[in-house]
């Protein structure tokens, strides 16, 4: 086991498979800063392991075997473009599949993203609900995560929309005050490997705007033992608005640092709808791939570009011919990827 200090860079965790110890508040060296981006330049696009066997990478094959060549071509946009792995559910093995992940991760030299999205009371009920049936079972769960990526290098996105549903008040009263404690013991499992980096969500721009509730539902939530937050999660809000709004969230938290979800806002969000509110945030047509995944993003408090939601899995049965949230919809990845 490679052993790496708990608090580092990104850019040393991902370019040069650990970093320097030392007060996480203090900044680098100008000489660790440039090793860092010096490797960081090498690697380029191959930061971030790509999943071989993902549903786009399928759907290339398939349509390139039927012929379907500008189609595949598009398709590839996605397919060779590193995305997430979302953990979601209980069902016996998803232990063994972390670990599959991070060992192909490792063998390839890139580090793998990953989400944990299993919290009771998930989503409040709407087109991703479910999660865990209680504290006890997400303890569990989180435990058998955390051990099975704690030897290796990870980033892991913790429990998109978690923190925000609280703050929005369908998650209120001791169920507020649990999910805020197991968020806190998640982070803290999660931490336990040296080489895991974990970014706890923080909504994005157009759900709560008061960015001192969220800072502070953050903290309570356990984001100074985090190495930062996310933003944008599954959303479409553009690059330079959450960019705008992390950093104000990062001002209230010491400088924190954060992530972004790019995944597909490279058109922005969709025109708010008072008919259809809606239909602003789940499968909006005309919405765009965003910037490619990337930790060279110019902005001194973002780690990264992150593709967290994959291009082309459903928000939700809430369009003619979606399927249910995080089914793959081949035909809303290929509008993704051509618009």
């Amino acid at each position: 086991m490679r052993t790496l200090p708990a608090l580092c860079g990104l850019a040393a965790l991902v370019a040069l498979g650990g970093c320097t110890a030392g007060d996480p508040d203090v900044a680098p060296s100008p000489t660790a800063t440039a090793e860092s981006s010096t490797a960081a330049d090498e690697l380029a696009a191959g930061e971030f392991y790509v999943e071989p066997d993902a549903p786009p990478a399928g759907q290339v094959a398939a349509w390139t075997a039927a012929g379907r060549v500008e189609e595949a071509a598009a398709m590839r946009r996605i397919a060779e473009s590193p995305a997430a792995v979302w953990f979601a559910d209980g069902a016996p093995g998803y232990a063994e599949k972390a670990h599959a992940l991070v060992t192909a991760a490792a063998a390839s030299g890139r580090v793998p993203v990953l989400v944990a999205y299993y919290v009771p009371q998930r989503d409040c009920g709407g087109h991703s609900g479910g999660g865990a049936p209680d504290a006890a079972s997400y303890r569990g769960w989180i435990a058998g995560l955390a051990a099975a990526i704690r030897d290796s290098r990870a980033i892991v996105v913790l429990e998109p929309d978690a923190v925000t549903h609280v703050l929005q008040g369908c998650v209120n009263g001791p169920d507020a005050t649990e999910r805020y404690a197991l968020l806190a013991e998640a982070v803290a499992a999660l931490k336990a490997g040296p080489g895991v980096r974990v970014y706890l969500d923080g909504g994005n721009p157009s759900w709560v705007r008061d960015v001192d509730r969220v800072a502070a539902g953050l903290v309570e939530a356990g984001v100074r033992q985090a190495d930062g937050f996310s933003l944008n999660v599954a959303n479409f809000e553009t690059t330079e608005a959450n960019v705008e709004y992390g950093t104000r969230i990062s001002e209230r938290l010491g400088g924190k640092r954060f992530v972004i979800d790019t995944s597909r806002n490279g058109n922005g969000p969709a025109a708010i709808d008072g008919r259809d509110a809606e239909g602003h945030w789940c499968n909006p047509p005309g919405r765009a791939l965003g910037p490619a995944p990337t930790m060279r993003t110019g902005q001194p408090l973002v780690d990264a570009y992150l593709w967290v939601k994959r291009p082309g899995e459903s928000d939700g049965a809430c369009r003619a011919g979606a399927p249910p949230a995080g089914q793959w919809w081949p035909e809303y990845a290929l509008e993704l990827a051509t618009n």
